[in-house]
């Protein structure tokens, strides 16, 4: 069976909590992004526990609608060492569904005021219905590297 998820690691100037800080707040997403598919977040709230939900405007030319919503579910929550979330829709009847991909972010000190950051994106568990629409992993590793190097920014950006 093929490897299915890809990671990509970086050392951010900035400590863990802070690294965290940003990470748990779906408006500087956007800015984290490398591709530009994430818009904005629609609750602007802070994530706060595992279960919690978010949802986060979208836009992909791909996408059948262009403008789409990813209602993602945060799966793991341990600040501040790792966060990760599962991302799905809601369909007709308001149920969440999830098409099997998740997104996680494990945090290291490295020194005093640092953070080596392991940005992983794991789509093993998608179900061969949606492989037959989507390929995946759906962006290539630099994606995950220009992630990095954003949230690198804004983490920075916040340190005095």
């Amino acid at each position: 069976m093929p490897d299915e998820t890809l990671s990509a690691t970086a050392t951010i100037n900035a400590p863990a909590e802070t690294v965290f800080a940003v990470l748990a707040d779906p408006t500087t997403h956007p800015a984290i992004d490398g591709t530009g598919w994430v818009r904005e977040s629609r609750d602007g709230a802070p994530l706060t526990g595992g279960g919690q939900v978010f949802r986060m405007a979208m836009y992909h030319d791909n996408h059948p609608d262009k403008d789409y919503e990813m209602a993602n579910q945060v799966r793991v929550f341990d600040p501040p060492r790792a966060i990760s979330w599962e991302p799905g829709q809601y369909n007709a009847d308001g149920e969440l569904g999830f098409g099997g991909w998740f997104w996680r972010y494990d945090l290291a000190p490295a020194g005093e005021s640092a953070t080596e950051v392991t940005l992983s994106y794991d789509w093993s568990a998608v179900p061969p219905f949606i492989r037959e629409h989507i390929q995946f992993p759906p962006f290539g590793p630099d994606h995950l590297r220009n992630s990095l190097a954003h949230l690198g920014e804004i983490a920075g950006s916040r340190v005095r």
